[in-house]
Order: C-alpha cells, then sequence, then structure tokens
C-alpha cells in the first residue's frame, strides 16, 4: 500500500510553486540523448516541486563551462574534471559537487578497418576533436604522451565537430582518428560510420564529467544545488529503467533533439542506442560507488596523477580540494525504486 501511495504521488502533477530560474552549461553544442535526465525531471515536475526551472546553455566543450562558472556567467555547469584541475590554481575556489559519469566517457575512436590498433600508431595521425576547448582535446594529449609520442609533433589534433559532420570528415579520410566521448561516438554510428575503439582499460574507472559550482554558490544556494543533483538522479533512474520513455520525454522537453529525415522507429532506435552509451557510465558500479552523484576521491585522484604524469598538469593537485561529498546525502533522500516501477510503467 505505502509503494502504491508513493507511485501516485510520483504521477500527479506537484503543486504550483515559485521556480527559480537557472542556468547549466552543457559542455557540447548537441544537446542529445544524454540531457534525457534534465528533460524528465523537467516534464514530470521534480525540479519543479524544488523550486527550480532548468535551462541548459550548450557550449563547445568543459573548458568553456568552467570558465563561465568562474566568472559567475553561469552558476553550475557540467563539465569533465580536468579544466576545473588546471583553473583551480589560478585561485578559482569552485568544485564538483555530484558525479554524474561515474565512468570514463572518453577515449579514441578510429573507423572500422582502421590500421590504427594502439595509441602508439596515432604517431603522424590527424585526430579529430568536437573543439579545441573540448575535454577531447586534453584527453588526446594524455593518451599520446603516455604512449611515447610528443602530442606537439606527432601527431596533429584538428576540430571535427559533431555528429554527422564529425562522421563526414571520417568518412572523407580528412581524419584518422577521434578523441571525443561515448555519446558523440554513438551519433557518428547513427550517421552511418562504424568504429572500433583503442584499449582504454587502463582509463576505463577515471570519473568523467560533473556538476561544477563555485564554493560560495554552494554555500549561499545549498537547497537549489540540491535540487539540482536530486532531480537529474532522479531522471537518471527513470531513464535507466525505461530508456524508450526517457527519449520520448526528451523529444518533448527538447524537441531540436529528434532527428529530422528518419521515421519515428529509426529516431527513437538511433537515440535510444546513444543514450545506452551514455547509461554504462552513469552506473553506480561504473565509479564503484554507492550513491547517486557520490564523488570517489581514490578514482579521481588516480586520473589527477595521470594527468601530472602526462604533461597535462603543471603541479600536483589533490581530490579532496576539487570535489566535495557535503550534498550527497540531501540529493539522495528519494525512493529509487518508487522512480523505477513509474518508468516501467509508462507507455
Amino acid at each position: 500500500m505505502k509503494k502504491l501511495l508513493i507511485l501516485a504521488a510520483l504521477a500527479l502533477p506537484w503543486p504550483a510553486v515559485a521556480q527559480t530560474p537557472i542556468r547549466v552549461g552543457w559542455c557540447a553544442r548537441t544537446v542529445s540523448s544524454a540531457a534525457a535526465p534534465f528533460a524528465i525531471a523537467t516534464k514530470l515536475g521534480w525540479f519543479a516541486k524544488d523550486g527550480i526551472k532548468v535551462d541548459l546553455a550548450p557550449l563547445p566543450g568543459s573548458t568553456d563551462c568552467v570558465k563561465l562558472v568562474a566568472t559567475k556567467e553561469l552558476p553550475y555547469a557540467l563539465p569533465s574534471i580536468e579544466p576545473l584541475a588546471i583553473i583551480r590554481p589560478q585561485g578559482v575556489a569552485a568544485r564538483n559537487f555530484y558525479t554524474a559519469y561515474q565512468g570514463y566517457i572518453y577515449g579514441i575512436a578510429v573507423p572500422e578497418g582502421s590500421p590504427i590498433k594502439t595509441f602508439q600508431d596515432l604517431k603522424g595521425k590527424r585526430v579529430g576533436v568536437n573543439a579545441m576547448a573540448s575535454a577531447g582535446y586534453i584527453v588526446a594529449r594524455a593518451l599520446a604522451t603516455s604512449a611515447g609520442l610528443n602530442p606537439d609533433t606527432d601527431l596533429r589534433i584538428l576540430v571535427a565537430g559533431e555528429a554527422a559532420q564529425a562522421a563526414a570528415l571520417v568518412r572523407q579520410g580528412q581524419v584518422d582518428a577521434l578523441s571525443q566521448f561515448d555519446t558523440q561516438y554513438a551519433l557518428v554510428e547513427n550517421a552511418g560510420v562504424k568504429l572500433t575503439y583503442l584499449d582504454s582499460s587502463a582509463i576505463s574507472r577515471f570519473p568523467s564529467n560533473g556538476f561544477v559550482a563555485l564554493e560560495e554558490r554552494l554555500k549561499n544556494n545549498r537547497a537549489e544545488a540540491v535540487a539540482l543533483g536530486r532531480g537529474y538522479a532522479m531522471g537518471t533512474v527513470y531513464a535507466l529503467a525505461n530508456p524508450e520513455s526517457a527519449i520520448r520525454i526528451l523529444w518533448e522537453v527538447f524537441p531540436q533533439t529528434r532527428a529530422t529525415g528518419k521515421d519515428e522507429a529509426t529516431a527513437l532506435r538511433d537515440d535510444v542506442h546513444t543514450l545506452e552509451a551514455r547509461a554504462r557510465n552513469w552506473r553506480l558500479e561504473a565509479g564503484g560507488v554507492s550513491k547517486w552523484g557520490q564523488n570517489s576521491v581514490p578514482n579521481y585522484q588516480a586520473y589527477l596523477d595521470f594527468l601530472l604524469a602526462n604533461g597535462l598538469l603543471k603541479e600536483k593537485a589533490n581530490a579532496t580540494d576539487l570535489v566535495t561529498d557535503d550534498l550527497i546525502d540531501d540529493i539522495n533522500r528519494f525512493d529509487a525504486a518508487a522512480v523505477v516501477a513509474q518508468a516501467k510503467a509508462a507507455k
């Protein structure tokens, strides 16, 4: 009976409350299926219940996201950790307060049948990134260095753009490899280019993107930050339980995400494929954590040490200076089982 009451409450519209609009940096130009948790929390009223209205601000990459948080042009963003580690020594007091992608979404992909089999094979090759401000640029340099290459002279990193644009450059042979991330690779494959991935087992447990805000923002607007994290966590749980329903909600809230020129079944299949590429890294087990958004300090420290060893950081960074779990218990105050049941009941 108790679970039935919870499900009924979740299904009802929430009473109207004043909503504070907040902008969140989305660290790619393309809003993709990976934005489903935001759409779900918006559509089902979870953000509104906690008094916020979330608007995504697409940006070229994580570097721009962190810069705009640092200058207070955005209150929150969802970047990878590298730009924060680079900018923190300059006096930017910001922290990651929720790890959204527990697994490592980055790595090097090559077209199916490529002679490139290892990172060493990238010598003399052209590597395409979404933008020079994207984390893929940093990752390409770090992986090249770890393979004994000089990223300044042994490979050429260039902008390949996103999705169909990147697919076209790969198809035409204008780039030899891509240093992008999971959902972008799914979008490239949706555009008809099959990819294979260089072995990234050594970096697979590194965490990727999370919610970042200035420390003063987290102190003065704690309830707002918790609302953002909780709505996103609930949306993640829903999307994992029912990917097709998640995509239909995504199309409704962000209509620009629905592909044109495809029938509904094909569009749904392709967007579920993109969502599932990200879902692998949403899961708690990808980072060995037990709570949504939890920041694994050992995993972050291992990644920061990797970046230092490969020349992307100039001085040692401590994970405890970059992440905080102060909000995690409050963020996780929701009934995940009820959210799963609601998702599975959706048509």
